[in-house]
């Protein structure tokens, strides 16, 4: 897993993240769903990057 896809695997964490906690506070449960949505899917990448490591291994 390269450095640069750590970083943007974790800076969309990040984002879904605070996407999830204003619509949270703002009772809009669109954009808290979106943030959800968005950290599911840095998870995912973050997973896939992982399984290719250990292939290279």
């Amino acid at each position: 897993m390269g450095t640069d896809d750590k970083v943007e695997n974790k800076t969309e964490e990040l984002k879904g993240k605070a996407k999830e906690g204003v619509g949270r506070a703002t009772d809009d449960e669109n954009l808290e769903a979106q943030g959800r949505n968005d950290q599911a899917k840095s998870s995912l990448k973050q997973a896939g990057e992982k399984v290719k490591d250990a292939f290279k291994s």
